[in-house]
């Protein structure tokens, strides 16, 4: 494999930071990177997997030659199903068993290295408080959100007509407006398509005017400049739709 050293957490925390590695590399892609991730999927080729790693890198490769493997394999043969059904489908089904595949990996390291049931349980908690790459991949979370939601529909149009600037704006309220918090709270609860991480003040954001998912300007390689020149954005995986026939 090419994602770096092996990396064997010993802890709770040493293991959470691997599953969250691992999970922000697939979930590049299957999102950002999902163009180079769709022409590795040959369906010429033999078995593939998606393996990512705690370098936040994903990678596209035979299963390890290696009976029983050092660690937990994720799915094999992704790429068979590539070319027969639709697109949006098929990343889903990666995705979950994606996310199979990383419980997986964080349960064998609490057997490995003995983690005893309170340690378990409050790993599991913890990448429960993540959304699994399915939620990212399918704009689940994004719905969750969105229906948990209790501001007003004004507030709601005035962070939609931010999207082109890319940014997230703290409307201006009075003294006596309660309103604030409300909305300081979606903002708190809203992912990233991209990475699935949540909203931090100060950070820069763009809404993709197909999906309507929000993204790091990071985690989509746009700059505050550009964003204010473009007249309707297309986030990675919508400019890389194809239509099934």
């Amino acid at each position: 494999m090419e994602g770096g050293a092996q990396y064997n957490p010993r802890t709770v925390e040493e293991a959470l930071k691997d599953f969250k590695g691992r999970r922000a590399g697939m979930i590049k892609a299957l999102t950002t990177d999902v163009e180079e991730f769709y022409q590795q999927c040959d369906p010429e080729k033999e078995n593939l997997c998606l393996y990512g790693f705690s370098s936040e890198q994903w990678e596209v490769n035979l299963p390890a030659e290696e009976v029983p493997p050092e660690l937990p394999e994720p799915a094999l043969g992704i790429n068979f199903a590539r070319d027969g059904m639709a697109e949006k489908d098929w990343l889903a089904l990666v995705a979950v068993h994606g996310d199979a595949w990383l419980l997986s990996i964080s349960f064998y390291f609490g057997a490995r290295f003995g983690f005893d049931k309170a340690d378990r349980r409050r790993l599991f908690n913890m990448m429960n408080n993540l959304p699994t790459i399915y939620e990212v991949v399918t704009g689940v979370a994004k719905k969750k959100v969105k229906d948990k939601s209790t501001i007003s529909n004004h507030s709601s149009n005035k962070s939609k007509s931010n999207s082109k600037a890319g940014k997230y704006s703290k409307p201006q309220v009075n003294d006596e407006d309660d309103g604030f918090d409300e909305e300081d709270d979606e903002h708190g609860d809203t992912l990233c398509g991209a990475c699935g991480e949540n909203y931090a003040s100060d950070e820069f954001w763009i809404c993709c005017d197909i999906c309507e998912r929000w993204f790091h300007r990071k985690c989509v390689k746009i700059t505050p400049a550009r964003a204010e020149h473009i007249k309707q954005y297309k986030c990675p995986s919508c400019s890389n739709k194809r239509i099934c026939p």
